[in-house]
């Protein structure tokens, strides 16, 4: 017993001998860097936090951009022109100016809808033959080309789309997908006839109020009749939301459907934020004003990445033509090396829609191709109070039509002037050169000697861009044998 006491006082002893610890003993890198160990000051610990919140809301804007371009077409849409499987507006006279639209192009007839396969079931859709269409799930994701690229080889035939859960039998006889989402986006165009030196528009309306939409186990009597509203002339908006409203629209979106028809890297972006499928998204005022902020900002951000290019240019055609590809090289699910490329996917549903291989992929005589320009020769941006040349050589290599039009920088929709369509195509009888080749025109006012046809009207003091279009695209165009000049001002 002494013996223990003995050694326990010992020991005592020898721990009271250690040197203490010193105050001025180094700290870790981290801990340096951290307020030497300690937690922050109240107020900049809120100020750090609010910015990650703002910054995770920027992410979560740039992610979901594309889910609510879709949205925003559908709403404005069914609120002009009614919902429903069997609704079908159809711009039977060309799409203008007068519809807020995206990069619409008013040298086709479109057809759009959107079905909601969770109300309807699996859906039935008899594709016109010749159409230049597809079906996306709402973040324009492809789930099938239709016509020349997609599995009817433009003879027209069944589609069935199922919904993401569906896992019932699936008939023969159609060409089946299963959507991720249970909205889908029906987007058709249909090829117009040549007139008396102009586009014929009625054989493309014809064709395409063939479509027909029905639920697959819906009997012929229970099948709603389809209606085919003429969207042209009308006035109406349909682009994404530019307020808080693109907040609660996502919010809806991930709440009506499944949980993995969220990809995993935007869930992760909207869980930061507070957006969970079934859970309260109730954003503090601080947070709503950080939203509101980021809905104002990155739209901004995502137009400054547009503005300055890309380090490696990989958007430019041409070594040396200003001529643009909206996908820079990606494939059409935007993937740069097998990794995807949100920047890219952002800038394009910025100001345009729709994403299909069809526009990637280099198929002769049967995909399509997009070029589009922003600056002139010179590398000066495009003004609208300027007066610009476009040189087009002979026989441009498409194989359908040729188009092109004019768009604002910042959505992509028309310039609207009393020139309601700012746009031209290979339908109408342009002057030719004695070579073949044409001049179009663009500018406030039309140059003397010019003809109509030839001449595409811009607004004073705006920037605004021209998207060429190859419909069919042949051979010269990717072996640039055939190559667009660059646009040249002519005024001083």
């Amino acid at each position: 017993m002494k013996l223990r006491i003995i050694t326990s006082a010992v020991v005592l002893s020898l721990a009271l001998a250690q040197p203490a610890m010193a105050a001025d003993a180094p700290l870790s890198p981290l801990m340096k860097q951290l307020n030497n160990g300690n937690w922050l000051p109240e107020q900049e610990a809120q100020s750090l936090s609010d910015e990650l919140y703002y910054q995770d809301a920027i992410q979560a804007y740039i992610q979901t951009l594309p889910l609510l371009n879709t949205i925003g077409l559908r709403d404005g849409s069914e609120a002009a022109f009614g919902k429903g499987y069997n609704v079908l507006p159809i711009w039977k006279e060309r799409m203008d100016s007068r519809a807020v639209v995206p990069t619409p192009n008013g040298d086709v007839i479109y057809s759009m809808s959107y079905l909601d396969l969770k109300e309807t079931g699996p859906l039935v859709i008899k594709a016109p033959p010749n159409v230049i269409g597809m079906f996306t799930d709402f973040f324009q994701k492809t789930i099938t080309d239709v016509g020349a690229i997609g599995p009817d080889r433009a003879r027209g035939g069944l589609y069935l789309l199922l919904p993401p859960d569906y896992d019932g039998p699936v008939p023969q006889g159609y060409y089946a997908f299963k959507s991720s989402t249970y909205n889908v986006f029906l987007f058709f165009r249909t090829i117009m006839g040549k007139g008396e030196g102009k586009p014929d528009p009625v054989p493309a309306v014809k064709n395409a109020e063939t479509t027909r939409v029905y639920p697959l186990w819906d009997v012929e009597k229970d099948v709603k009749p389809m209606q085919f509203p003429d969207a042209s002339g009308k006035r109406v908006n349909m682009v994404y939301p530019t307020d808080a409203s693109y907040w609660q629209k996502l919010k809806t979106f991930v709440d009506y459907e499944p949980l993995t028809a969220i990809p995993d890297a935007t869930r992760s972006a909207l869980l930061s934020i507070g957006i969970v499928k079934g859970k309260p998204f109730t954003p503090t005022a601080k947070q709503q004003e950080l939203l509101n902020k980021a809905v104002e900002t990155a739209p901004r951000m995502i137009l400054a990445r547009r503005q300055v290019g890309r380090d490696d240019q990989r958007q430019l055609y041409y070594k040396d033509r200003q001529w643009e590809t909206s996908w820079a090289g990606a494939t059409a699910e935007w993937m740069q090396y097998g990794t995807l490329d949100a920047n890219q996917r952002a800038a394009f549903f910025q100001i345009a829609y729709s994403s299909a291989a069809a526009m990637v992929m280099h198929t002769t005589g049967a995909g399509s191709k997009y070029p589009f320009a922003t600056k002139d020769g010179s590398g000066k941006f495009l003004n609208g109070s300027n007066t610009y040349k476009l040189h087009l050589p002979p026989n441009p290599p498409a194989a359908l039509f040729w188009a092109v039009t004019a768009y604002n920088i910042t959505d992509g929709t028309m310039p609207e002037t009393d020139q309601l369509l700012p746009s031209t195509n290979g339908y109408y009888n342009i002057p030719k050169n004695n070579d073949g080749s044409i001049d179009l025109w663009f500018g406030p006012n039309k140059p003397d000697g010019v003809e109509d046809s030839a001449f595409i009207k811009t607004v004073p003091d705006r920037n605004f861009l021209v998207a060429l279009r190859l419909y069919g695209t042949e051979d010269g165009f990717y072996d640039q044998t055939w190559i667009p000049d660059d646009l040249v001002q002519t005024n001083q």
